[in-house]
């Protein structure tokens, strides 16, 4: 019964949290089965209902806000996903409007709603354990604004959620927030053996150990963002994380992911599939591969040219005839097909609406510590070598996704080519995508740093699939794997973005220029360029 009333808050919320204005987040978690406040505390009502909203903002499961940070930002500039919608302007193409850029720090469905049930959580409760854990949310939310701008309000935010405050520096920002997640993981470590109520916590069921591996796997994706440029903070940070007691993930039992949803479920899946081809060329059509996002031409034709066993798991089979294109995504950065006419042709994104909306995955972890090995000499207390984290991080990829043949898969010594035969023939026919060279699957210790790097990299893009935001990121900060290029006909940027290099960040939001007297401050910091074409502090390689 517990468990039921728990579901029930948790979707309530999100239904207020779908609809409400900024004012009235604090609001949300108010109880409508009539339960007062102290039973609501004893029985972690209260503290639930403000982790659920919390968790939920860490990859929204608002659909709209979703569309625009998963689907239309992320999955396209990481290489996963390609818009099939109508729109004249995209992020992809590199002339989205200001209400499609300026969802990560202008929604009211991410910062404020979050800062809501963060300041609530500290007025319910002083245990240590539900506040660590909200301490490491608030990083998981936070570091994908700063990964998406550069410069924003971290230190300075205010208990609503207000933004309109100083800015403050990347290094600062991502110091500040590798410190906070030392803190809450030290916390949870001294109180390791304290639980949360099972229906306070649909993420790890109140257990605080769980949670310290995702506060130290988080702190290794966060050092390893920065290591090119603050090289002594981050490798402290890394081997911190690895080497602490509790240490990181180490297989997928550890995965943070949302498994628990509204009536829509996954909203990745759900936005995907807005708009399908009901009818194409007059004719009724029943469409198999999803609406407004398909999959994108990059990772198929990767997947394509390394055979790889996991494409049924990953990829719906497109609508194009002909075996060679069973798997075909679209290229992104094009002038796109009508979805009524060849658009809707393409593979789909093979999630349901009960696919868990994973946050971050063991693979990922094991390839972090391969590239801090391989690129990086960092050793770690346990002794493995960058072959074996790297071979641990397909063989947990694969056992994820339920997919057979790791083993012949890690045998593959042979580089390859990944190139793309479009199946439209009108697609840009002045301007062809060139073969791209990758390096083979299997491990060569011999190989350069740079070689190794790509190598770790591109399997690490492959088993991070959906998760378009952090492949962006490493794809800025390695300039792997390597990406088709926009077309000269779907460049729209006028000259603001190279085509070969993609875009490098988000604009701030035109609210802040309004509301927020310490703008000019956060664009000095830039350089003085607040455009898609402006490199982030730590990601500058081509």
């Amino acid at each position: 019964m517990i468990q039921k009333i728990f579901k029930n808050l948790v979707f309530a919320l999100a239904a207020v949290a779908g609809t409400a204005c900024t004012a009235n987040y604090l609001d949300i978690n108010s109880n409508p089965y009539e339960v007062n406040r102290d039973q609501m505390l004893a029985d972690g009502y209260s503290i639930g209902a403000a982790l659920s909203g919390m968790s939920g903002v860490v990859i929204s499961t608002d659909n709209n806000t979703a569309q625009f940070t998963e689907n239309l930002l992320g999955g396209t500039q990481g290489g996963y996903f390609g818009d099939t919608g109508s729109w004249a302007q995209t992020i992809s193409q590199f002339n989205a409007p200001d209400n499609w850029t300026n969802v990560f720090l202008a929604s009211d469905q991410v910062i404020p709603l979050f800062y809501s049930n963060y300041t609530e959580l500290h007025i319910l409760t002083d245990e240590p354990v539900p506040l660590a854990i909200a301490d490491i949310l608030k990083v998981a939310v936070m570091h994908r604004v700063a990964d998406t701008y550069g410069p924003i309000p971290y230190t300075n935010i205010g208990a609503d959620g207000q933004i309109a405050v100083k800015y403050d520096s990347e290094q600062t920002v991502y110091e500040s927030m590798i410190n906070d997640l030392t803190a809450a993981v030290n916390t949870l470590t001294e109180y390791q053996t304290s639980t949360l109520p099972a229906t306070a916590d649909y993420i790890y069921g109140g257990d605080p150990v769980k949670w310290a591996k995702y506060g130290n796997s988080l702190k290794l994706r966060l050092a390893m963002r920065i290591i090119n440029v603050d090289r002594e903070f981050a490798e402290k940070a890394v081997k911190e994380a690895v080497d602490h007691e509790i240490g990181v993930f180490e297989d997928n039992t550890d995965i943070a992911q949302q498994t628990v949803f509204g009536t829509n479920g996954n909203p990745i899946r759900y936005t995907a599939w807005y708009n399908p081809a009901t009818s194409v060329d007059g004719a009724a059509h029943t469409c198999t591969t999803g609406g407004d996002s398909h999959v994108a031409a990059d990772i198929t034709s990767y997947m394509n040219a390394y055979n790889d066993p996991r494409r049924e798991k990953y990829f719906i089979k497109s609508e194009w005839d002909g075996a060679e294109y069973t798997y075909c995504g679209i290229r992104r950065g094009i002038v796109r097909p009508a979805i009524a006419k060849e658009g809707h042709r393409y593979s789909g994104i093979n999630l349901t609406a009960q696919s868990p909306l994973v946050w971050m995955n063991a693979a990922e972890v094991a390839f972090l510590k391969a590239e801090a090995a391989a690129v990086y000499n960092i050793t770690f207390a346990d002794g493995g070598s960058a072959q074996s984290y790297y071979e641990q991080g397909i063989r947990l990829s694969f056992s994820q996704w339920g997919a057979e043949g790791a083993d012949a898969y890690i045998a593959q010594s042979s580089p390859v080519s990944v190139s793309y035969d479009d199946p439209w023939t009108n697609d840009n026919p002045n301007d062809p995508v060139s073969n791209i060279s990758a390096p083979a699957v299997a491990w060569d210790d011999a190989a350069a740093p740079e070689e190794k790097q790509q190598r770790i990299i591109t399997q690490k893009w492959i088993a991070n699939f959906i998760l378009g935001n952090e492949a962006w990121a490493d794809y800025r900060r390695t300039g792997y794997p390597v990406l088709f290029p926009a077309s000269d006909a779907g460049n729209l940027s006028r000259g603001v973005v190279d085509s070969n290099r993609g875009a490098r960040r988000m604009p701030y939001p035109q609210s802040e220029y309004t509301n927020n007297p310490y703008m000019s401050e956060a664009v000095t910091m830039l350089g003085d360029a607040d455009d898609m074409g402006t490199d982030l502090w730590w990601a500058k390689k081509d």
